[in-house]
């Protein structure tokens, strides 16, 4: 990192690096109020599709941490984008919560199951048969077929869930279409994120918890990138991959003295 611009700007992931199972973690306050008072661009970023940035908002500030909603970026963000950049007034089949259609009706989508455009699927807790088949039914039949994140298992307090990347495959196995995802690993969820705050990818950090999506999607994007490792990713896992992070951290709480 020594030959690295100043960092002027951070992204963080928000499960297993500021909150775990609805509890923040140490250090996740002194950290977000430390950006907001330094007036550096932010933004708080997730895979999850389910809520809008108005949910975490609420969500966040109900465990004590500050973030505004502006300051919130999701894969379903990213995937409207995308989508709007693709084909402006375009129409789609949704397989989500409101996180996801409330993103598409922004952008001015149309919801339909007749003939669309594409089919999106994101994160719901009600994935049903009826919807999936309609879904393999579209894409047979013309439909482009969008994902909002690549998540195989998302978490609960019961457990691992089946996610957004685990009904695509079954999607997949059926139609023979593989999907493109919008969020990560794909850097476009950073580059889409540090546009919307006017920042630049050359002096800027992510923060993540996971090697295979935060770390892969910063490093992509060409940005500093820091392992907290209070999530998914473990010390030992690290030298698995074949590409390191910037740095190794324990946890958020090591990084609020860089802002």
């Amino acid at each position: 990192m020594a030959d690295r611009r100043p960092i002027e700007s951070w992204l963080t992931d928000m499960d297993g690096v500021l909150i775990h199972e609805g509890v923040p973690i140490p250090g996740a306050d002194a950290f977000i109020k430390k950006l907001r008072e330094s007036g550096k661009p932010f933004l708080v970023l997730t895979n999850n599709s389910m809520y809008t940035p108005r949910d975490l908002h609420a969500r966040l500030n109900r465990m004590g941490l500050q973030v505004p909603i502006e300051n919130i970026w999701t894969s379903a963000l990213a995937t409207a984008k995308f989508l709007d950049d693709q084909r402006p007034g375009g129409s789609a089949y949704v397989i989500g919560e409101a996180g996801l259609t409330t993103a598409l009706h922004d952008i001015g989508y149309i919801l339909t199951d007749h003939e669309p455009d594409y089919v999106v699927l994101g994160e719901t807790r009600t994935y049903s048969f009826e919807a999936m088949t309609k879904a393999v039914r579209l894409i047979n039949g013309g439909a482009r077929f969008i994902c909002t994140n690549p998540d195989e298992t998302g978490p609960s307090t019961e457990g691992p869930l089946p996610a957004t990347g685990a009904v695509a495959a079954l999607i997949t196995k059926a139609t023979g279409r593989k999907p493109y995802f919008a969020g990560k690993p794909n850097p476009l969820m950073m580059r889409t994120g540090l546009n919307a705050i006017g920042a630049h990818s050359e002096t800027s950090a992510m923060i993540g918890d996971r090697m295979d999506t935060d770390v892969l999607a910063g490093i992509e994007a060409g940005m500093q990138t820091f392992l907290v490792l209070t999530g998914l990713t473990r010390p030992e896992q690290v030298e698995d991959f074949p590409y390191r992070p910037s740095k190794v951290v324990d946890s958020i709480a090591d990084l609020v003295d860089l802002i």
